[in-house]
């Protein structure tokens, strides 16, 4: 019997299949998805259903599509997509979505990200706990779905409307043109990257696109679809030298993830690209909101403010940004792990359209990208180092008692800022016994001396 609880997260839903969960789970999961569709949101009528390239996706989402019609509502199948596709169906359509992915984890797993109609986020506290004991009971009575009586889904294919969506969004038509090299990771960015930037499905770009690993495989048999992870951008960095191209573009497993590598096969960090972007959407819309993390660097509200713009400060993860995206009506969004989000993509977050502001900006002036990305880069930072910590308060308390002299803020974990602008935060992990570093400062050296210094405290 599966104990849902182990894969049901905070945000989403993901484990190991089959030994966390299958498709009777899928099933049974697909049917409290439409129970609590029926008793919190009655208007909806159907569900918008996607998924990868994972061996086990079809048959998950499948199973899913026979739970939700069990009881009653409909199911529209977009078949294979990226997240940030089956957002914008969830969007266009005006329905709530399930996207089959297990993101960048490997092989073995899969999961469901779920929204509502209009791709508000569904979290723990907005609906998965419910979702969650709606499934268990079924399972717990047999796991019986009933045969859906006569309802049969409806396919519709999204991935044209997609790509011209974003292309309306974001004008590539007049640049200059550029060499990119794209690293799909043999995720979804191989299936949207021609339709979006190539000419597969509204014509050519002035890009030329050089492809690498863009054979849909779940298996990841050249390197995880985890940008975050240095190791894996080194096939693209290499690329981009070797090619001579303008920029590199690395997407994770399910493409809602960008990252971006310079003409030297330097990495450009998600802060930049988040200023970068932000100059961008303030210029269309002077005087808003944009939403950026407590880890990001302190060029991003800097630039903000320079350009006209309100920074307003959010918790880490994209629940958190989400709801300060609503709440304040932000024009944008981003994120230290380089997930961005737009107003005109309803608030949710696309590797692609952001991936878009980049060519744009680049191809609009005639500096190559290390000097463009270059003005956005103020500071020096340490990325994020995990330690493993068992007393994780404790720690944090000896940091905070060694720095007397430092600003304390506690919005997330315990953030201490320095008379000289240095900055660190440390955030415990929600699921493993880990402390996790972040340091800023002005120089190279200030940071070393710091980041040293706090692991020191941590690990001692």
């Amino acid at each position: 019997m599966s104990d849902l609880s182990q894969i049901v997260k905070a945000y989403d839903i993901r484990g190991v299949v089959p030994d966390q969960w299958d498709e009777r789970a899928a099933a049974a999961l697909g049917a409290g998805f439409a129970q609590f569709l029926r008793s919190n949101h009655p208007g909806s009528t159907s569900v918008v259903i996607a998924h990868d390239m994972r061996a086990s996706s079809p048959g998950l989402a499948s199973a899913f599509a026979r739970g939700v019609l069990s009881e009653g509502l409909g199911v529209v199948e977009a078949g294979l997509g990226s997240t940030d596709m089956l957002y914008f169906a969830a969007g266009s359509l005006g329905l709530p979505g399930a996207m089959f992915t297990a993101s960048h984890n490997p092989a073995k797993y899969n999961g469901i990200k779920l929204c509502l109609a209009g791709a508000k986020p569904v979290g723990q506290e907005s609906g998965l706990r419910e979702i969650r004991d709606n499934a268990q009971r079924i399972l717990d009575a047999g796991g019986t779905i009933p045969a859906p009586t006569g309802a049969r889904p409806e396919q519709h294919d999204v991935l044209a409307d997609y790509a011209r969506y974003l292309r309306d969004l974001v004008d590539l038509s007049q640049i200059r043109p550029l060499k990119v090299v794209v690293d799909a990771g043999n995720g979804m960015g191989g299936y949207t990257v021609p339709a979006v930037l190539g000419e597969q499905v509204l014509g050519a770009l002035p890009l030329t696109i050089v492809p690498l690993y863009f054979e849909l495989d779940g298996s990841f048999p050249n390197h995880e679809a985890n940008p975050l992870e240095p190791k894996n951008l080194i096939d693209l960095q290499h690329a981009v030298v070797q090619h001579g191209a303008d920029l590199g573009l690395a997407f994770d497993g399910d493409a809602d993830r960008c990252f971006v590598i310079d003409e030297r096969g330097e990495p450009v960090s998600p802060s930049a690209i988040t200023a970068l972007v932000a100059a961008r959407e303030l210029a269309k819309h002077p005087g808003d909101t944009v939403i950026h993390n407590l880890i990001t660097s302190s060029a991003v509200p800097e630039i903000i403010k320079e350009n006209g713009g309100t920074p307003v400060r959010a918790r880490v993860g994209h629940s958190f940004i989400k709801a300060e995206m609503a709440r304040t009506n932000a024009v944008f969004g981003g994120e230290h792990s380089a997930h961005y989000y737009f107003r005109e993509f309803w608030f949710a977050d696309t590797g692609m359209l952001a991936a878009m502001h980049v060519l744009a900006a680049l191809g609009g002036q005639p500096e190559p990208l290390s000097v463009l990305g270059g003005a956005f880069e103020r500071y020096v930072a340490s990325g994020e180092i995990n330690s493993t910590v068992h007393d994780q308060k404790a720690k944090q308390q000896d940091v905070r008692a060694a720095y007397a002299d430092a600003e304390v803020d506690e919005l997330d974990g315990l953030t201490l800022t320095f008379p000289d602008g240095a900055w660190l935060n440390l955030r415990a992990s929600n699921t493993e016994p880990l402390l996790r570093l972040n340091v800023e400062a002005h120089t190279a050296t200030r940071m070393a001396e710091l980041r040293d210094e706090v692991l020191g405290l941590i690990r001692s």
